[in-house]
């Protein structure tokens, strides 16, 4: 892969993760609207503003010529009901005060991106990353053996996240064209909900403030921008790079439940957190020593190819 697409494809991928790990700061300003009000208008304004984002880059026809293909379609409509999962307990997660559960989501989202790579991507296991993998599910199982829990939350993230991004990896759709049609896929489920939904004191967007009705609408551009720029680093980085630098997420996560949203540590967390990071310390030392390998090589090539 050109070093210039390599270096794009991280640029996008530390734009989406800081994106997605600030994300709460937002959602904990619509802590009185119920998590899947809020999906829905998410989904409709999405629409909206990715219809501009389409027009204004002449994506329209990229968008016409998936639809003549079946098996894209049939794809991007099953990532689309993993994306609706995912955003949906994202933000249930957040607003009733268990955003160190998706912290841990996406802490063990990187490992099981690992497993898929390996699993279907031909993406070889190393022997410390299977160490990393293994560490991961110690965690989990210490979790639901000891205190007899299972961290629905954190999995549910994790793996509808994993799936999400495998099959974006494996289909050809350009980013602005797939993410459109993923939202139009969900639009009739966010229509159906908002028509039978009882009524609540801010389904009606004329009966709220200005500011509410403001953060709603921006639901688009927040959804949107990091969807727009994980799936483009997708196509241009390996899965396991990819999975490297979507710890920054989950830290910023994690700090903003301990420090700003009072969040507390019990000895569960604690002992399954350790293990995930002992997990993702044991993951980067490997990547980085891999690297450095790699690195080494390709200048020994060059060096060779220029005496020869």
């Amino acid at each position: 892969m050109p070093a210039q697409q390599q270096k794009s494809g991280v640029l996008f991928a530390l734009a989406a993760f800081i994106m997605w790990g600030l994300a709460p700061i937002y959602f904990k300003q619509l802590i009185h609207i119920d998590a899947k009000e809020i999906l829905s208008q998410r989904v409709v304004w999405s629409i909206i503003f990715l219809i501009l984002v389409s027009a204004i880059s002449h994506q329209l026809p990229k968008i016409i010529a998936v639809f003549k293909r079946p098996k894209q379609l049939a794809l991007l409509a099953l990532s689309a009901c993993l994306l609706g999962f995912n955003w949906g307990m994202f933000i249930w997660s957040v607003n009733n005060n268990h955003m160190l559960d998706a912290s841990l989501g996406y802490y063990i989202n990187p490992l099981i991106n690992v497993l898929m790579g390996y699993l279907f991507l031909s993406e070889r296991l190393r022997k410390r990353q299977g160490v990393a993998v293994a560490l991961a599910v110690s965690g989990v199982l210490i979790q639901l053996i000891g205190f007899g829990s299972i961290p629905y939350i954190a999995l549910s993230l994790a793996i509808s996240f994993a799936f999400y991004g495998l099959i974006h990896k494996k289909i050809q759709v350009e980013s602005i064209p797939g993410l459109l049609i993923e939202t139009l896929v969900l639009l009739p489920i966010a229509i159906a909900y908002w028509y039978f939904m009882p009524s609540s004191d801010t389904s009606n967007l004329a009966n709220n403030n200005s500011q509410t009705n403001l953060l709603l609408i921006s639901a688009g551009i927040v959804t949107t921008l990091p969807l727009l720029c994980f799936t483009a680093a997708t196509k241009r980085l390996q899965y396991t790079t990819i999975g490297f630098i979507q710890y920054i997420g989950p830290s910023l996560m994690f700090l903003l439940a301990v420090q700003f949203y009072d969040e507390s540590l019990g000895l569960k967390e604690i002992i399954t957190f350790s293990c995930i990071w002992l997990a993702l310390i044991v993951f980067s030392w490997d990547s980085i020593r891999h690297s450095m390998k790699a690195a080494t090589k390709n200048s020994v090539k060059i060096e060779n190819r220029n005496e020869s």
